[in-house]
């Protein structure tokens, strides 16, 4: 079906300027009307999507989150603080760490492209996904004892997220001081 879709529209193609595979995913959509956009389009976008194996070690190990790789990808409350590539500042609460969780588990169903995957009355466990190119992000957080929320967030894959990680879970801290 692609092979013939490509052969029927790529005339209608010859005026865009593709420098890079993902391109034509834009081009198709304006090209061609009804479902057989949809089904290109998945086909693309399943082409380029760098969501990964999901970590099956993730969870509260004996009160913590799992450590940071080497890689400048992952954020966590827990790292050494004078890991200044990966420590970031728990989130602090006067709520309780289920009433902390339930107001996390909110903030992050109202994000775009956020998955939870696992919540307890004191742990969360979230996937957010990039809008280009599906790359999946893992995020935790940890209420084990009233007034500090630890959170760690990795990417799955590649060596650098960015800051992507970093500025996120900021994000959710200053959600989350709105409700306090």
């Amino acid at each position: 079906m692609l092979k013939n879709l490509w052969k029927d529209y790529s005339p209608k193609l010859k005026h865009c300027n593709v420098k890079i595979l993902a391109t034509p995913a834009c081009h198709w959509q304006r090209a061609i009307n009804g479902e057989a956009h949809v089904a290109i389009k998945g086909v693309f976008m399943s082409l380029f999507s760098f969501s990964g194996k999901r970590p099956d070690n993730l969870g509260i190990n004996q009160g913590k989150l799992l450590a940071c790789p080497s890689t400048p990808n992952c954020v966590c409350s827990q790292a050494d603080p004078s890991d200044k590539e990966h420590f970031i500042d728990p989130i602090a609460s006067d709520k309780s760490p289920g009433e902390a969780i339930s107001a996390l588990k909110a903030i992050i169903e109202a994000m775009e492209r956020s998955t939870i995957n696992d919540v307890t009355d004191d742990y969360l466990y979230a996937e957010f996904s990039s809008k280009l190119m599906g790359f999946v992000d893992d995020v935790e957080f940890y209420a084990g004892q009233s007034g500090v929320i630890h959170v760690r967030a990795a990417a799955r894959l590649g060596k650098s997220d960015l800051g992507v990680n970093r500025k996120r879970v900021e994000d959710i801290r200053e959600k989350f001081k709105g409700t306090n």
